[in-house]
Protein backbone atom coordinates (compact mmCIF):
# COMPACT_ATOMS: atom_id res chain seq x y z
CA UNK A 1 0.00 0.00 0.00
CA UNK A 2 1.68 2.97 -0.64
CA UNK A 3 1.63 5.92 1.89
CA UNK A 4 -0.44 8.97 1.70
CA UNK A 5 0.94 12.89 2.41
CA UNK A 6 -0.95 15.22 3.79
CA UNK A 7 0.12 18.97 2.74
CA UNK A 8 -1.39 21.61 4.03
CA UNK A 9 -1.17 25.15 2.84
CA UNK A 10 0.30 24.62 -0.66
CA UNK A 11 1.57 27.24 -2.87
CA UNK A 12 3.55 27.71 -6.24
CA UNK A 13 6.38 28.23 -3.53
CA UNK A 14 7.33 25.51 -0.51
CA UNK A 15 4.72 23.66 -0.45
CA UNK A 16 4.09 22.87 -3.74
CA UNK A 17 8.24 21.73 -3.73
CA UNK A 18 7.34 19.82 -0.77
CA UNK A 19 4.41 17.95 -2.70
CA UNK A 20 6.27 17.56 -5.84
CA UNK A 21 9.07 15.77 -3.68
CA UNK A 22 6.84 13.49 -1.81
CA UNK A 23 4.98 11.95 -4.78
CA UNK A 24 8.46 11.87 -6.67
CA UNK A 25 9.05 9.26 -3.74
CA UNK A 26 6.15 7.30 -4.65
CA UNK A 27 3.65 9.02 -1.61
CA UNK A 28 -0.06 9.75 -2.59
CA UNK A 29 -0.25 13.13 -2.07
CA UNK A 30 -3.53 14.95 -0.63
CA UNK A 31 -2.50 19.20 -1.68
CA UNK A 32 -4.79 21.13 1.28
CA UNK A 33 -5.32 25.07 0.34
CA UNK A 34 -8.10 27.63 0.81
CA UNK A 35 -9.12 27.96 -3.26
CA UNK A 36 -8.76 25.41 -6.05
CA UNK A 37 -6.99 26.96 -8.78
CA UNK A 38 -3.46 26.24 -7.71
CA UNK A 39 -4.09 22.91 -5.81
CA UNK A 40 -6.10 21.55 -8.81
CA UNK A 41 -3.35 22.90 -11.42
CA UNK A 42 -0.99 20.86 -9.65
CA UNK A 43 -2.75 17.46 -8.94
CA UNK A 44 -3.12 17.23 -12.42
CA UNK A 45 0.75 17.96 -13.45
CA UNK A 46 1.63 15.06 -10.42
CA UNK A 47 -1.00 12.62 -11.67
CA UNK A 48 0.05 12.74 -15.39
CA UNK A 49 3.53 12.45 -14.63
CA UNK A 50 2.32 8.88 -12.97
CA UNK A 51 1.60 10.02 -9.28
CA UNK A 52 -1.21 9.87 -7.65
CA UNK A 53 -2.49 13.65 -6.46
CA UNK A 54 -5.57 15.01 -5.20
CA UNK A 55 -6.57 18.57 -4.44
CA UNK A 56 -8.94 19.09 -1.57
CA UNK A 57 -10.05 22.56 -0.20
CA UNK A 58 -10.45 23.55 3.31
CA UNK A 59 -9.96 26.62 5.12
CA UNK A 60 -8.21 25.05 8.45
CA UNK A 61 -8.88 27.48 10.57
CA UNK A 62 -12.47 26.08 10.44
CA UNK A 63 -12.83 22.60 12.78
CA UNK A 64 -15.77 21.39 10.80
CA UNK A 65 -13.68 22.12 7.24
CA UNK A 66 -11.03 20.21 8.86
CA UNK A 67 -12.58 16.90 9.79
CA UNK A 68 -14.42 16.65 6.56
CA UNK A 69 -11.58 17.01 4.70
CA UNK A 70 -9.06 15.08 6.42
CA UNK A 71 -12.45 12.17 5.92
CA UNK A 72 -12.30 12.83 2.43
CA UNK A 73 -8.84 12.37 1.96
CA UNK A 74 -8.60 8.99 3.95
CA UNK A 75 -11.74 7.81 2.08
CA UNK A 76 -9.97 8.11 -1.67
CA UNK A 77 -6.56 7.83 -0.94
CA UNK A 78 -6.12 5.91 2.17
CA UNK A 79 -4.40 6.23 5.91
CA UNK A 80 -2.39 9.46 6.59
CA UNK A 81 0.90 8.56 7.37
CA UNK A 82 2.88 12.03 6.79
CA UNK A 83 0.98 15.68 7.71
CA UNK A 84 2.75 18.38 6.45
CA UNK A 85 1.41 21.78 7.83
CA UNK A 86 2.37 24.62 5.73
CA UNK A 87 -0.28 26.94 6.67
CA UNK A 88 0.17 30.40 7.83
CA UNK A 89 -1.15 34.06 7.77
CA UNK A 90 0.59 37.45 8.13
CA UNK A 91 -1.79 40.20 7.75
CA UNK A 92 -1.76 43.24 10.12
CA UNK A 93 1.02 45.77 10.58
CA UNK A 94 2.61 46.51 14.33
CA UNK A 95 0.12 46.47 17.61
CA UNK A 96 -2.28 49.53 16.30
CA UNK A 97 -2.01 48.18 12.71
CA UNK A 98 -3.24 44.69 13.63
CA UNK A 99 -6.66 44.17 14.17
CA UNK A 100 -8.09 42.02 16.72
CA UNK A 101 -9.64 39.71 13.69
CA UNK A 102 -6.23 39.81 12.02
CA UNK A 103 -4.57 38.64 14.99
CA UNK A 104 -6.86 35.53 15.28
CA UNK A 105 -7.12 34.85 11.92
CA UNK A 106 -2.79 34.28 12.23
CA UNK A 107 -3.23 32.29 15.33
CA UNK A 108 -6.30 29.98 13.99
CA UNK A 109 -4.74 29.24 10.70
CA UNK A 110 -0.87 28.46 11.85
CA UNK A 111 -1.62 27.10 15.76
CA UNK A 112 -5.45 26.14 15.76
CA UNK A 113 -5.15 24.99 12.36
CA UNK A 114 -1.72 22.53 13.06
CA UNK A 115 -3.88 21.40 15.95
CA UNK A 116 -7.00 20.47 14.34
CA UNK A 117 -4.82 18.54 11.46
CA UNK A 118 -2.69 16.84 13.82
CA UNK A 119 -5.56 15.41 15.79
CA UNK A 120 -7.31 14.20 12.71
CA UNK A 121 -4.90 12.61 11.29
CA UNK A 122 -2.87 10.58 14.00
CA UNK A 123 -5.39 7.89 14.92
CA UNK A 124 -4.19 6.39 11.64
CA UNK A 125 -0.15 6.65 12.95
CA UNK A 126 -0.99 5.71 16.15
CA UNK A 127 -2.77 2.54 14.40
CA UNK A 128 0.40 1.52 12.63
CA UNK A 129 2.85 2.78 15.13
CA UNK A 130 4.89 5.02 12.65
CA UNK A 131 3.78 8.24 10.89
CA UNK A 132 5.36 11.87 10.85
CA UNK A 133 4.08 15.28 11.45
CA UNK A 134 6.76 18.04 10.31
CA UNK A 135 5.13 21.75 11.20
CA UNK A 136 6.67 24.89 9.11
CA UNK A 137 8.01 27.76 11.51
CA UNK A 138 9.91 31.01 10.97
CA UNK A 139 12.21 32.97 12.20
CA UNK A 140 9.59 34.57 14.45
CA UNK A 141 9.15 30.68 16.16
CA UNK A 142 12.46 31.76 18.40
CA UNK A 143 12.63 35.38 17.91
CA UNK A 144 10.02 37.81 17.82
CA UNK A 145 9.95 40.64 15.34
CA UNK A 146 8.05 41.72 12.13
CA UNK A 147 4.67 40.96 11.72
CA UNK A 148 3.37 41.10 15.69
CA UNK A 149 0.25 38.48 14.43
CA UNK A 150 2.67 35.93 12.68
CA UNK A 151 5.36 36.09 15.30
CA UNK A 152 2.43 35.02 18.23
CA UNK A 153 1.08 32.35 16.09
CA UNK A 154 4.34 31.06 14.81
CA UNK A 155 5.72 31.29 18.87
CA UNK A 156 2.67 29.00 19.81
CA UNK A 157 3.01 26.41 16.55
CA UNK A 158 6.16 25.88 18.15
CA UNK A 159 4.83 25.10 21.50
CA UNK A 160 2.65 22.92 20.37
CA UNK A 161 5.17 20.97 17.45
CA UNK A 162 7.19 20.68 20.98
CA UNK A 163 4.16 19.06 23.12
CA UNK A 164 3.33 17.00 20.64
CA UNK A 165 6.56 15.15 20.20
CA UNK A 166 6.13 14.54 23.80
CA UNK A 167 3.15 12.96 23.70
CA UNK A 168 3.79 11.36 20.20
CA UNK A 169 7.53 10.22 20.00
CA UNK A 170 7.08 7.14 22.35
CA UNK A 171 3.70 5.94 20.31
CA UNK A 172 6.22 5.45 16.61
CA UNK A 173 5.08 9.09 15.70
CA UNK A 174 7.93 11.84 14.32
CA UNK A 175 7.07 15.20 15.59
CA UNK A 176 9.15 17.55 13.80
CA UNK A 177 9.41 22.23 13.62
CA UNK A 178 11.50 23.25 10.77
CA UNK A 179 12.53 27.15 11.65
CA UNK A 180 12.51 28.50 8.16
CA UNK A 181 15.18 31.52 8.84
CA UNK A 182 15.60 33.28 5.89
CA UNK A 183 13.64 34.30 2.39
CA UNK A 184 12.35 31.43 0.24
CA UNK A 185 13.13 32.02 -3.92
CA UNK A 186 14.68 30.34 -6.68
CA UNK A 187 16.69 33.36 -7.99
CA UNK A 188 20.30 32.44 -7.57
CA UNK A 189 21.57 35.80 -8.75
CA UNK A 190 19.29 37.46 -5.70
CA UNK A 191 21.49 40.31 -3.54
CA UNK A 192 19.01 38.48 -1.12
CA UNK A 193 20.17 35.17 0.49
CA UNK A 194 17.44 32.91 -0.88
CA UNK A 195 16.34 29.23 0.14
CA UNK A 196 15.66 27.05 -2.68
CA UNK A 197 12.63 25.40 -2.27
CA UNK A 198 13.28 22.35 -3.82
CA UNK A 199 16.14 22.08 -1.87
CA UNK A 200 14.27 22.66 1.65
CA UNK A 201 11.56 20.01 0.36
CA UNK A 202 14.76 17.46 0.23
CA UNK A 203 14.95 18.14 3.74
CA UNK A 204 11.53 17.48 4.76
CA UNK A 205 11.82 14.31 2.93
CA UNK A 206 14.30 13.58 4.78
CA UNK A 207 12.88 14.01 8.02
CA UNK A 208 9.69 11.79 7.03
CA UNK A 209 12.51 8.90 6.26
CA UNK A 210 14.89 9.50 9.92
CA UNK A 211 15.44 5.92 12.02
CA UNK A 212 13.39 6.68 14.95
CA UNK A 213 17.17 6.08 16.65
CA UNK A 214 17.65 9.61 15.58
CA UNK A 215 15.06 12.07 15.38
CA UNK A 216 15.10 15.40 14.77
CA UNK A 217 12.88 17.83 16.67
CA UNK A 218 13.85 21.16 15.12
CA UNK A 219 15.71 21.59 11.99
CA UNK A 220 16.67 25.37 11.24
CA UNK A 221 17.06 25.95 7.71
CA UNK A 222 18.85 28.96 6.47
CA UNK A 223 20.93 30.14 3.25
CA UNK A 224 24.15 29.48 3.08
CA UNK A 225 25.14 33.69 3.17
CA UNK A 226 22.91 34.62 5.59
CA UNK A 227 24.42 36.14 8.80
CA UNK A 228 23.86 34.49 11.71
CA UNK A 229 22.73 36.26 15.01
CA UNK A 230 21.90 39.98 13.49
Amino acid sequence: MKRVALVVGVGPGLGKAIARRFAREGFQVALVARTPEFIGQLARELSSAGERAGAFVADVSQPKQVIEMIATVRAELGPISVLVHNASSSSGDGLLGTSAEQFEEAWRIAALGAFLCARETAPDMIASGTGTMIFTGATSSVRGGGWLAFSSAKFALRGLAQSLARELWPQGIHVAHVIVDGLIGAQKDSAEPMLHPDRMADAYFQLAEQDRSAWTLELDLRPHREKFFE
